[in-house]
């Protein structure tokens, strides 16, 4: 490999949320990684920063073209550069999205289990919180049609927040999926939200699909939450983009984003997609290569050390999903295992009711931490197994 995976860092002194542990725990749970960024984007962050002037900053045609070009070559996607938009990050987005297009007490849908902060941005914007909870059989996740069309029909139901590829089960929704979604909220008056930032975090020779690529009805009702930080571990520098082709819905959401002051960036904000996409990609495709070897190393780790629990075959993102449900409840083991073994994960529960009996493990960090960190799993889980039995 061209770029350096293996070594650790010390993120301890830095003001990581994901280090604030204490001293010993190997922390495996919030969604960034343990590499450093892609060199071309720190040269580029760099040289701005060496210029010492630091005002405002508007977005680039490099920028914009930034985003196309990506979109274009990796996914065969192309975009319209008077429908995309900058955001300061794809939460901050979907918060605004919320409360720009709807009012309170309104149904906002989400199919669970899903990125915890979906639930923030709906229920702190005054709308509820309706679960299409996923369909779990054989090792893996599908939708459950009949229910979904149920809850899309109810008029209270004015949106629904899409994740694909989707956090935590690392899904990457096939075309046939997305346009029956697409078709169902087309018929019942439903806007769609779709959160794409993981969209470049794929196993290799894998890719997904755009919600709004998928038919014209896609297009015309979503509105695509995209950003590098994710893939290129930059989600400090809040920097992220929407994208609406429907003109009246880009006018809505571009509203949104003003009143609410998130659409406008700091310097590096606006810098790091034009370094990350113009100059990244050869280091988005090793990192892709050393997490998919990462994932199959977790996989045959468990699959020998601790057999009774099970994970879900992961398409996408850095995350694992892992049926525990053998050893004991989501949040007993979590805890337990942060508390005695040393080994922050997170509860299968924040993710949704239907998130019980999981957790989810972050795998994006160098190797020799990975195996350390399956050691304690492995360790604390049979513990308690054993305990329980």
């Amino acid at each position: 490999m061209k770029y350096d995976f293996d070594t650790v860092y010390d993120r301890k002194h830095t003001g990581s949320m994901k280090w604030s542990v204490p001293e010993g725990t190997i922390p495996m749970w919030v969604a960034d990684m343990d590499f450093k960024t892609a060199p071309e984007i720190t040269e580029a962050l760099k040289k701005r920063a060496e210029h010492g002037i630091f005002g405002y900053t508007e977005i680039s045609d490099d920028w914009y073209d930034a985003y196309i070009g990506w979109w274009e070559r990796r996914h065969g996607f192309k975009m319209n550069p008077y429908r995309l938009m900058f955001c300061t990050g794809v939460v901050a987005a979907i918060s605004s999205i919320v409360r720009k297009l709807t009012t309170p007490n309104e149904n906002v849908l989400i199919q669970t289990p899903v990125y915890n902060i979906f639930f923030n941005s709906i229920v702190n914007n005054g709308c509820r919180v309706l679960e299409n909870k996923l369909i779990y059989k054989d090792g893996e996740y599908n939708v459950d049609f009949e229910d979904l069309e149920a809850k899309l029909s109810d008029p209270q139901t004015t949106l629904m927040i899409l994740c694909n590829p989707h956090n935590p089960i690392g899904k990457i929704w096939d075309k046939e999926t997305l346009s029956r979604i697409g078709n169902l909220c087309k018929e019942n008056k439903v806007t769609v939200i779709s959160d794409e930032i993981h969209c470049d975090v794929t196993v290799p020779g894998k890719s997904y699909i755009p919600f709004a690529s998928v038919s014209e009805i896609c297009r015309d009702i979503s509105i695509t939450c995209i950003s590098p930080t994710k893939t290129f571990n930059l989600a400090g520098l809040q920097t992220a983009a929407i994208y609406v082709p429907d003109r009246f819905l880009h006018h809505k959401v571009w509203r949104g984003i003003n009143t609410d002051e998130v659409a406008e960036p700091n310097c590096f904000a606006a810098l790091a997609p034009i370094a990350a996409f113009n100059e990244g990609e050869a280091w988005a495709d090793e990192m892709n290569s050393y997490v998919a070897e990462n994932r199959k190393t977790a996989e045959d780790f468990l699959s020998k050390n601790v057999p009774f629990v099970k994970t879900v075959k992961g398409e996408a993102t850095y995350l694992l999903w892992i049926d525990i449900s053998a050893a004991g409840n989501s949040d007993f083991v979590s805890k337990y295992l942060k508390n005695n073994s040393g080994l922050k994960i997170t509860s299968g529960t924040e993710y949704g009711s239907n998130g019980e009996g999981f957790v989810r493990m972050n795998l994006a960090c160098p190797r020799i931490l990975l195996m350390e960190g399956l050691k304690r799993f492995g360790e604390g889980l049979n513990t308690m197994y054993k305990l329980k039995t």
